[in-house]
């Protein structure tokens, strides 16, 4: 099965930046990204839309290209269905994506973390259990960002912008000294892409963590646990979305370091019976 491709999923674009460590971190693979950009954003959805909308994908990816391993590059689907996928799929190695805590608490020297995200990953039960494990351990400012990742899918500048400094304003102050946030979780894989924008905001000084290399070597871990690692090949990125594939084209021409090939779009449902 070393051949067959990996699954990267995203409700959108923002699933390329883990994609782009995945890219470096396992030179050889062959991925098929699919954006389900006809739903999204999902951060702003319900989580039975999201979950059925994760299962219905994952079925897609399993039955249409054979994939061998499945990266859900989404917080929001990760926290409504990750749970579901590992249940119906017990065989399939699966790696999903949470907001970096830990790492970032192991950072932190003032003990103060800011975590932007979705307001769905933020109210869900995962991240909740998450955050009390490490409540002793640092002081959180947890921040929802309403709006941001469908700027980012949109490339909206001015809407980026406007969002960043208003959610990184209530996140508190940022610094090194006693009582500011040292520490920045980028809880959304759309977040990657506008680091330079939050950059303004927290000054140079802030650590940001995302997810992209630790989500990158795990699934390299459980693929050598399998014994489907591929050892040779140029690797390859076949894109497919669910509705604007021109926008996906320009998304990945601008943010993958590897070239992909031209998206497709599939239109992807719930069987009848669902």
């Amino acid at each position: 099965m070393s051949h067959l491709p990996i699954g990267v999923f995203d409700s959108g674009v923002g699933g390329l930046s883990v994609l782009n460590a995945l890219q470096g971190e396992l030179p050889h693979e062959r991925f098929v990204y699919f954006a389900d950009t006809g739903h999204a954003p999902y951060g702003e959805r319900g989580d039975a839309f999201v979950a059925e909308r994760t299962r219905t994908v994952a079925r897609h990816l399993l039955d249409r290209h054979r994939i061998k391993a499945l990266v859900v590059a989404c917080n929001t689907a990760t926290a409504a269905a990750i749970h579901l996928l590992r249940a119906e799929h017990p065989a399939l190695p699966l790696v999903g994506v949470e907001p970096a805590l830990k790492p970032a608490v192991a950072t932190s020297r003032t003990g103060h973390v800011a975590v932007i995200a979705t307001r769905v990953t933020l109210e869900s039960r995962k991240f909740e259990a998450l955050r009390n494990s490490l409540a002793a351990q640092a002081a959180f400012s947890i921040v929802p960002c309403d709006g941001l990742a469908g700027a980012i899918e949109r490339s909206d500048l001015a809407e980026i912008a406007a969002l960043s400094q208003r959610y990184l304003a209530a996140a508190g102050t940022f610094g090194n000294a006693p009582g500011q946030i040292d520490t920045l979780v980028l809880g959304c894989t759309h977040y990657p892409f506008i680091a330079a924008e939050l950059r303004r905001h927290t000054g140079d000084a802030v650590r940001f963590i995302d997810t992209g290399a630790p989500v990158a070597q795990q699934t390299r871990r459980l693929l050598a646990q399998a014994g489907q690692l591929a050892e040779e090949g140029n690797g390859a990125v076949e894109l497919v979305c669910s509705a604007a594939p021109d926008a996906l084209d320009a998304a990945a021409a601008r943010w993958l370091a590897r070239p992909a090939g031209r998206a497709a779009t599939a239109e992807v449902s719930a069987p009848a019976t669902a």
